[in-house]
């Protein structure tokens, strides 16, 4: 995983207001916690990190006021539900070599034996621990030939070296159902039930 270098300033000003002022000047206000720190009250470039945050779990580096470096991941991100601007960033502070605690992408390849079956994605992200500067965007599991009825549980996944399963071994995470063949009503059915009204 590469590492995204963006700039930082400290802020002193909070409250909408001043939020409203930090998102006019296309910047994102945000919160640096970890490691027991005092959290450390941000503004961050805009346009870097919506870019930055279109890879899942990717670490920032971030360079806060020229005089100090630490290495984040995003743990929560709220954006604009109608525009779709950010609004806030969370981060949390992670050192090299730490073990951190994430959820990762299941994405699937391959086809579904023939027969119109549907696949059904229990869980889209699979909670793991990995090495803060080596986590995984996503994982691929092969679907190819399963019927219906077939599951995939989170311990047949293979996990990248390093990676473990911070869920139940046993979990389903995607199952095959079988393909619904919509019935039509059956004869008098409306009549039956509005006599019994």
């Amino acid at each position: 995983m590469s590492e995204v270098k963006i700039s930082a300033a400290t802020r002193t000003e909070f409250g909408k207001g001043a939020a409203r002022r930090i998102r006019r000047d296309n910047k994102v206000p945000g919160v640096l916690y970890g490691h027991g720190s005092d959290p450390l009250h941000l503004t961050l470039p805009g346009h870097e990190l919506l870019l930055a945050l279109r890879t899942p779990n990717v670490l920032i580096a971030l360079d806060i006021d020229g005089e100090s470096n630490e290495l984040a991941i995003p743990k929560s991100v709220q954006r604009d539900p109608i525009k779709g601007f950010l609004e806030h960033v969370d981060l949390q502070l992670v050192q090299r070599g730490e073990t951190v605690s994430v959820e990762i992408y299941v994405q699937t390849e391959g086809e579904l034996a023939p027969g119109g079956n549907l696949l059904e994605h229990v869980l889209n992200t699979l909670p793991v621990e990995a090495e803060a500067t080596h986590i995984p965007e996503s994982v691929t599991v092969s679907v190819e030939g399963l019927e219906a009825g077939a599951s995939i549980l989170a311990k047949d996944i293979p996990l990248p070296k390093g990676t473990k399963l911070a869920v139940d071994e046993d979990a389903v995470v995607i199952q095959v159902l079988a393909a619904q063949a919509e019935e039509a009503p059956a004869e008098g059915a409306e009549g039956e039930s509005a006599s019994e009204a």
